[in-house]
């Protein structure tokens, strides 16, 4: 997303990009072609053999997916493109389809999917990073309400729905509209991440290869797979769930490793979402089939459990929020099995209104809420659309395969019926305290690890400012106590015993003491001071000022402490530059700043002086001088050689803090 979002106006025009891509993942999740099938949500993968331009499907859909990756930062676009690529199954209807299917067009309809559902996650994703992790946690629950809507606009199961409805292409023009102001923004998008290569190809290509799993399994012939299980080929054939149950157990285990290797907080989001995929599968069919004949109560039922989750998870207590809508519609599930003796297909069989409303109202809240409240915690890191995406869609309907195995019936055979799902209601009612667990403990986990960040951060800023604290002190210390020292021992090794001068300094140097210890540090008013003026002062026959004619004005910190550097490189001159050395100071009144510059034609030094008169312990460059004028915001130049004399340049901004 573009830097504008950080506004309130663009960022909710970023929020009304994601609510029509959700509108057009609507349609994506919607049986929309197929007579009388299921939504995608709903359904099983097809797990069948690929022949000819059967190729086709899987590798449009890996490339696609794997591009969608890594444009996120232009999910307009990509929202876009999947609205337009929406539109194409209309070429499939009377009067415009020809008398056989196109296949492109049947293969660009498969691809509108992981479109809208990676533009609406890299939307949730680029809100959380600009500041508004409410509005991104809400877009993020509407990739999950988007296609739990979609699947209660089926309708009833023998009704045909084939052909876009005109409700669908309401939704697609609205959809790809609500795009046109970030288009028009030309967002840039997040920026590139930085650092070795193989973090800004990991997650991509971990999605790619999720959506990829299904390839080696639809390689396998019944004969093959039969062989591989050591078992007969005709037992397969009776029992189609074993096969299923198979393909599910190798995605689960396949989605897993790829979800460890995007990263242990990616594989935190994706467990916790795919299990609340596989758990709401059950219940959803149950309230759906029971308002079968109420298709208006059944989306509007939904539309309302949605604003509940993404109301939950727009606030400050998401994770709280999102576990107890999880745990609500846990414990209506068990109600419900109980209530009806175990047999929950009762509710749809006598088209109970109440109980199925109730139900699909609190699975779409906590879809939406246990989805949407692990955007905080994914988004920072750059794993939302690919964790909330390939890997948790691939992860989830793995797990829908194998959970299906375990729907038998009292004689211990699967039952054939539609709604044999149903009759496990209390499996997905367990699934959905898992998932309350596992974002409660998702949400633990990252509030345990911003905690230790923010103690890191606290313990670097303290020692950062207790360094800056000692170098402070260090630098009257060396311009006073040291250089005192200093010259006594001149005096005493010159004249036999101290001086006039010495007395005066040393008088001098108790008082500036004295005030640094009682926390008045001399110099440290705000009063502004010519600069000219106190520079002036330091002309001597040895050493030489120019100057400007006006005034220098400066605060009065900033204007000490570069005088008290220019002295600091004075003292150098006097002991370093040799006998008979001469001075030049320049002083220039820049429009933007203040420049001074100190050179001598003494004897000079290399360049590897400073840094092993750094090593002893003699700070006078490292503190008196650079760290000064560091402090102010402005820089030093040092420029010396060997018998070539030495030239420092000093620069303070105008606008120096004083």
């Amino acid at each position: 997303m573009d830097e504008v979002t950080t506004a309130a106006g663009p960022r909710l025009t970023a929020v009304l990009g994601g609510v029509g891509g959700a509108l057009l993942l609507v349609v994506a999740m919607s049986p929309d072609s197929n007579a009388g099938g299921l939504a995608p949500f709903l359904g099983l993968v097809d797990i069948g053999g690929f022949h000819g331009e059967g190729w086709a499907l899987p590798i449009t859909t890996i490339a696609v997916t794997g591009l969608g990756l890594a444009l996120t930062r232009f999910w307009p676009c990509l929202l876009v493109a999947a609205g337009l690529v929406s539109i194409a199954p209309v070429l499939l209807e009377p009067p415009f389809a020809p008398a056989s299917e196109p296949f492109p067009l049947y293969v660009a309809g498969e691809v509108r999917g992981p479109l809208a559902l990676i533009g609406v996650l890299a939307c949730a994703q680029g809100l959380v990073r600009r500041g508004a992790a409410g509005w991104g946690s809400a877009v993020t629950g509407l990739s999950i309400g988007a296609a739990v809507l979609g699947s209660a606009l089926l309708g009833p199961i023998w009704v045909s729905s084939a052909g876009l409805k005109h409700d669908h292409l309401v939704m697609l023009a609205i959809g790809v509209l609500a795009q046109a102001p970030m288009l028009r923004a030309r967002p840039r998008g997040e920026p590139e991440i930085a650092g070795p290569w193989w973090p800004r190809v990991r997650l991509p290509l971990t999605g790619m290869l999720a959506v990829a799993a299904v390839i080696p399994f639809g390689l396998l012939s019944t004969d093959q797979l039969s062989r591989l299980l050591g078992v007969g080929a005709d037992q397969l054939q009776r029992h189609p769930l074993a096969v299923e149950g198979v393909f599910g157990a190798f995605l689960l285990v396949t989605t897993l490793i790829l979800a460890l290797v995007s990263g242990l907080w990616s594989f935190g989001g994706v467990l916790t979402v795919a299990i609340t995929h596989t758990a709401v599968v059950a219940p959803l069919l149950l309230a759906i089939t029971g308002l079968g004949l109420q298709p208006t109560t059944s989306w509007l039922a939904t539309l309302a459990g949605i604003a509940i989750g993404a109301g939950a998870v727009a606030g400050r207590w998401r994770i709280p929020g999102a576990a107890g809508l999880a745990v609500g519609a846990s414990v209506a599930l068990f109600i419900a099995y109980a209530a009806t003796g175990g047999w929950p297909q009762k509710l749809a069989d006598q088209s109970e209104v109440v109980p199925s409303v109730v139900i699909l109202v609190l699975i779409a809240a906590a879809a939406t809420a246990v989805t949407g409240a692990t955007a905080p915690v994914l988004a920072p890191r750059g794993a939302l659309p690919t964790a909330l995406g390939p890997l948790a869609t691939m992860l989830g309907t793995g797990g829908i395969a194998a959970v299906a195995t375990t729907y038998l019936g009292s004689n211990g055979e699967p039952e054939s019926s539609f709604l044999n799902p149903v009759q496990h209601l209390n499996t997905a009612a367990i699934l959905l305290l898992v998932a309350a667990a596992a974002i409660g403990g998702l949400g633990l986990a990252d509030l345990l690890a911003a905690r230790r960040a923010e103690r890191k951060r606290t313990e670097q800023i303290r020692q950062e400012a207790a360094a800056a604290e000692r170098d402070r002190l260090a630098r009257p210390i060396h311009d006073g106590v040291l250089q005192v020292l200093a010259l006594v021992q001149r005096h005493g090794s010159e004249m036999g015993g101290p001086g006039p001068e010495l007395a005066e300094l040393a008088g001098a140097q108790e008082v500036a003491l004295r005030n640094l210890l009682s926390g008045h540090p001399a110099g440290g008013g705000s009063a502004r001071e010519d600069l000219r003026t106190a520079l002036m002062r330091l002309a001597s026959p040895a050493i030489d000022v120019a100057a400007p004619a006006d005034p220098v004005m400066l605060p009065g910190r900033a204007a000490g402490e570069l005088t008290a550097a220019v002295l600091a490189a004075l003292d150098n001159v006097r002991r370093h530059a040799g006998p008979g050395a001469r001075v030049w100071i320049l002083l220039e009144d820049e429009r933007d700043g203040v420049r001074v510059t100190v050179r001598d034609d003494g004897v000079g030094f290399g360049p590897e002086r400073l840094a092993e008169a750094a090593a002893r312990g003699r700070l006078g460059v490292a503190q008196s001088m650079r760290g000064r004028i560091t402090d102010l915001g402005g820089t030093t130049t040092i420029d010396s050689r060997p018998g070539e004399g030495t030239e420092v340049e000093f620069w303070v901004p105008r606008r120096s803090q004083g």
